[in-house]
């Protein structure tokens, strides 16, 4: 199953643009999403689907253009990470940046359950208790 789940993951994000509803037959409908990287979202959980889809879009109303490029899928069986570099320009101000960005995932089955933002990689190893 550890390979599956990382195709599935490579593919999730490979039809994925930022603007775009992301494609949810991959997450389990109970599925919920933790953001610790934007200063009004930390500490927040998202439940469900729906709840994805309301952190998306607050996430992505203050940029006028972002990309987020998958660098590396690390991991096996149901606890992955995926690494990215993000870059963006913001809507009011133009400023523009690149950041790293790195997501923890956790799946059952062949859904994602459980998933975890954070801004460096190492955070989201330690968080599915892999190591680089």
């Amino acid at each position: 199953m550890s390979q599956e789940n990382v195709e599935r993951l490579r593919a999730f994000w490979e039809r994925w643009t930022p603007g775009e509803p992301p494609d949810l037959s991959f997450l389990d409908p109970d599925f919920t999403y933790e953001d610790t990287i934007l200063p009004d979202h930390v500490g927040e959980t998202y439940r469900g689907q729906e709840g994805l889809l309301r952190a998306l879009d607050r996430w992505l109303e203050v940029w006028e253009e972002l990309t987020i490029d998958l660098d590396e899928i690390i991991g096996s069986g149901d606890r992955l990470v995926s690494v990215h570099t993000s870059r963006g320009k913001m809507r009011h101000t133009g400023i523009e940046f690149v950041s790293p960005l790195a997501y923890a995932w956790t799946l059952r089955g062949e859904r994602v359950v459980h998933l975890k933002s954070f801004l460096s990689k190492q955070e989201a190893l330690e968080a599915v208790g892999l190591r680089e």
